[in-house]
């Protein structure tokens, strides 16, 4: 009985110091341990006294495990469990796909599509030319940074320079109409480079508004300083700080540097990495080697087939053999999607940070925890979320528009992109990309405000899964109606 008034006693002063935790914020861990400690307590009584009875009782009041308020959230065996049946079910679709078809994977295909025809080999001089556009900029910064030409003219120069650096691809690939498989990529590097040139314009247009105050500052409120003196303690910031400052950075070294970086937010001092780690740079070659070869024969294995035998069921209106074919399609698909992800964002990319010491190596966040659209989209590219948020969503918020407006005008931006890369190669203007970024907004609102939690992400992975195979299905109808 003194026990018990003793157990009783503990949890009481551990109840009392929980009220005092509350009024005074203090002690946290050492209640914890008190809570801790008058529950096991408790408990160990409880079973002394079950024991002490004739009838020996074995019950206790407890949740069932599945119910939420048990408090079990231990779930590893069946996450096991789900992966098993996902390998078994991917194999045997894997197996019937060979049963069916034979084995289709070609190498010497994949060669005869980059070498052999006629009009790849342009989309290489497209791609090299890319460099006459960079060249334009930088002799355009290098006059802003004498003092050689206005702002207002500097500025009016690199747009027309922009302009033409990504009309110009568009009208070759129309014209010429090389292979869509070399004409993507050639297209996609001058979006890239178009990008950072935005970048850079702005990043220099920043420090020369800076300097430009800072001087006039300096002047206003000492006159001895003197615009040599000025130039000194820059200078001896620099050699202090082993740093470059403006217009130090207007040199060859430094805009190709940040070209090939793996980054599209142009910095004076990017941070950099002490040396190059071979047997790191080795690992991530290999992958991108396997995984590129990987991709191409479950394109060729796979997806070809599956996406050819979807020609008569959309011909003939037959929409549950469209929707079995979607199905069907939806997984190739989706593990081509996460090896590409997994090749470009960890693979690539680290192959270019680690040959440049380039020191940021955030190329993606968790963007598979994501329970909202907009947590994916800010977490899964983070070279074009920094962009995007950087050089349009903070001027537009800054310059007077509201937060949706301006989360409005990003995605369009990217809705743009993705149809300038994928229509043009195509040589089809059908708005299926443009139309289903922008229905990630009013999903994103969707889900932000009904869904959270595991349903949220759920419906994530559901527009994943299934939105990719849809537009796959839609240009290819398309572009085998209008070519064949």
């Amino acid at each position: 009985m003194s026990e018990s008034l003793n157990s009783n006693g503990r949890c009481v002063m551990a109840s009392k110091a929980k009220i005092n935790f509350a009024v005074n914020g203090t002690n946290e861990a050492r209640l914890r341990r008190n809570a801790s400690y008058c529950d096991s307590e408790y408990q160990t009584e409880k079973r002394k006294k079950a024991y002490s009875t004739p009838d020996r009782p074995c019950h206790e009041q407890a949740d069932s495990l599945f119910s939420s308020s048990s408090g079990f959230n231990n779930y590893r065996g069946i996450l096991n469990w789900c992966i098993i049946l996902l390998a078994l079910a991917t194999g045997r679709a894997a197996l019937e796909n060979i049963m069916k078809y034979g084995i289709l994977i070609d190498p010497v295909m994949w060669l005869s599509v980059f070498l052999e025809k006629p009009y790849s080999w342009p989309s290489f001089y497209l791609a090299v030319a890319v460099n006459i556009f960079i060249l334009v900029a930088f002799f355009i910064e290098m006059l802003l940074s004498q003092g050689k030409i206005s702002e207002r003219f500097g500025s009016c120069m690199l747009a027309i320079n922009l302009f033409i650096e990504i009309t110009f691809p568009a009208v070759v690939v129309l014209v010429i109409h090389p292979s869509p498989f070399t004409s993507s990529p050639a297209l996609a590097v001058y979006v890239v480079v178009f990008l950072k040139l935005i970048s850079y314009k702005q990043v220099n247009s920043w420090c020369r508004e800076f300097y430009a105050s800072q001087r006039e500052n300096k002047l206003r409120r000492n006159r001895t300083m003197s615009h040599s003196s000025y130039d000194h303690m820059v200078n001896f910031k620099k050699s202090a700080e082993r740093t470059q400052v403006y217009p130090e950075n207007i040199n060859y070294k430094d805009l190709y540097y940040f070209m090939f970086a793996p980054t599209l937010c142009y910095e004076l001092n990017f941070p950099r990495s002490a040396r190059i780690r071979k047997r790191f740079l080795l690992k991530r070659v290999v992958e991108m080697i396997f995984l590129w070869g990987l991709m191409l024969s479950l394109i060729q294995q796979w997806v070809f087939p599956t996406v050819n035998n979807m020609l008569i069921p959309f011909k003939e209106q037959m929409y549950s053999h469209m929707v079995e074919r979607l199905l069907k399609l939806a997984l190739p698909n989706h593990f081509i999607w996460l090896i590409f992800f997994y090749w470009l964002f960890h693979s690539c990319l680290n192959v270019a940070a680690e040959v440049l010491c380039f020191g940021d190596r955030v190329f993606y966040k968790d963007w598979w925890n994501a329970e909202t659209v907009q947590y994916f989209w800010r977490t899964w590219n983070i070279p074009v979320h920094k962009w995007a948020s950087r050089h349009l969503y903070k001027p537009m918020v800054s310059g007077g528009m509201s937060r949706f407006r301006a989360s409005i005008a990003v995605f369009l931006v990217s809705a743009f992109f993705h149809e300038y890369l994928v229509s043009v190669p195509l040589r089809m203007f059908r708005y299926w990309a443009f139309m289903g970024l922008l229905s990630q907004v009013p999903l994103a609102m969707f889900t932000s405000r009904y869904l959270h939690g595991k349903y949220g992400n759920m419906v994530v992975w559901m527009s994943l899964i299934i939105g990719q195979p849809i537009a796959i299905l839609m240009y290819y109808h398309d572009y085998y109606i209008l070519n064949l």
